[in-house]
């Protein structure tokens, strides 16, 4: 219905030779396939997307296209070397990469609900990969060793912004535009959906499970963050202490503390998931210059409970020893402008992403060695907002303009593991 539903709407446009969205677009050069841009790429997106683009040659633009919208030609053609021309492969914001000694193989897939743009993937114990469509108001899984795909159609005013697993082992989700929780049945495949109630929450974000079995989450531009049970459908729901913090990322450690980052201020926050108090802490960017208005939007627990972070305004990663209150950051290799987004620790090693970058870097620290390594991911003209580990030591990732998930395969041993078992695009 998403699919047919926008096709319909490009038509339009292209029949009536009228604009498709209501605000201001950026006038796009004159030549031919112009009008075709406007009329089909319009439909779901403003043309600033286009100009603020790296640029690509035709065939990077037929790839980035593909993964949004089934064109066919001359149609496909014109359009794409219309983009070709007018708006080509600049060679600008490409990482810099760092070689070193770890080996990794990245696997991705398409989704098979063309522009949803996934995100916020996990690897479920089952197995299965699961992921966010939020332009789509679906939830995807693909078991990795089939390559077959499950979609599972919601509310279409939901957007779903993050999946996670349950203690239960069924799927939830954050209904990100219409203030819902919702949760998917594993085995059945039945929807249950629990709103907030509390209506100046607009966007449930991301999620986590404490250790009673509660679902916290956190609610970025309504400046809130909550917990549910997912037994009786309760809420609370809190505001922060900071005004416009904009809670964002979030994680539980082992100790069973909740941490927050803060997306609208150079702090993390911890909250006791039992007396539900709540302590800030601020960065070592805390009151310096921020015209990039971007602060701290995930962060990620390793084994000594020490707290890591991407200070994207910065661009670099942080880490927060609670026990002594030290703060250290390092640099990204990438520079000041890499903004460092997506961030998860697999065996005390730290794994982010240079989001800003063309192509989008998967990047590897090591807090021992204090050494960096960095790899250009292979549909890395989009972006990977979140990532999560595997239980056998793999990361999953999901790039939201190329339509694709993926399975990070992090040393020899997983790669064995995996070679003979998985099916993948790429």
């Amino acid at each position: 219905m998403y699919k047919s539903t926008r096709l319909l709407l490009s038509a339009a446009a292209i029949g009536l030779g009228l604009p498709v969205l209501a605000q201001a677009q950026m006038e796009l050069p004159d030549g031919d396939g112009k009008n075709l841009v406007q009329g089909i790429c319009v439909a779901c997106h403003e043309t600033t997307l286009i100009n603020g683009s790296v640029g690509y040659d035709q065939e990077g633009w037929e790839y980035l296209i593909s993964g949004m919208i089934t064109l066919a030609d001359p149609i496909k053609s014109q359009i794409t070397g219309y983009l070709a021309e007018h708006f080509p492969a600049s060679g600008t914001r490409q990482p810099t990469l760092v070689s070193g000694d770890e080996v990794i193989e990245i696997r991705e897939w398409r989704a098979d609900v063309l522009g949803q743009r996934p995100r916020d993937t996990f690897m479920h114990t089952d197995g299965t990969i699961w992921w966010a469509g939020m332009y789509g108001s679906v939830v995807g899984m693909i078991d990795p060793a089939t390559g077959e795909q499950t979609t599972y159609t919601l509310d279409p005013t939901a957007r779903p912004h993050s999946v996670i697993e349950g203690p239960d082992g069924d799927v939830y989700y954050s209904g990100n535009s219409n203030n819902t929780i919702g949760r998917i049945d594993r085995e059945t495949g039945e929807i249950r959906v629990y709103p907030t109630g509390n209506p100046e929450i607009r966007d449930p974000h991301t999620m986590a499970f404490a250790d009673d079995g509660a679902l916290w989450f956190t609610a970025q531009n309504s400046n809130y963050y909550g917990r549910l049970d997912p037994e009786t459908g309760e809420f609370y729901t809190a505001q922060p202490p900071t005004n416009g913090a904009r809670p964002y990322g979030i994680r539980k450690d082992s100790e069973g503390m909740i941490w927050i980052a803060y997306r609208g201020a150079f702090k993390i926050a911890r909250v006791n998931p039992e007396t539900r108090e709540i302590d800030e802490f601020e960065t070592p960017s805390y009151g310096m210059a921020n015209p990039k208005n971007y602060f701290v939007r995930r962060l990620a627990i390793d084994s000594q409970d020490n707290v890591w972070y991407v200070d994207s305004a910065m661009g670099e990663i942080g880490r927060f020893n609670p026990r002594t209150g030290e703060f250290k950051q390092w640099p990204s290799p990438s520079g000041p402008d890499s903004h460092p987004y997506a961030i998860h620790v697999v065996n005390d090693k730290v794994w982010y992403n240079e989001s800003r970058q063309r192509p989008d870097a998967l990047v590897r620290f090591d807090p021992e060695t204090e050494s960096f390594q960095s790899w250009a991911i292979p549909s890395g003209i989009g972006v990977i907002r979140n990532m999560d580990g595997t239980p056998d030591g793999n990361l999953v990732i999901a790039q939201s303009l190329t339509n694709t998930v993926g399975l990070v395969l992090i040393g020899e041993e997983n790669i064995a593991k995996y070679s003979d078992i998985l099916v993948s695009q790429n």
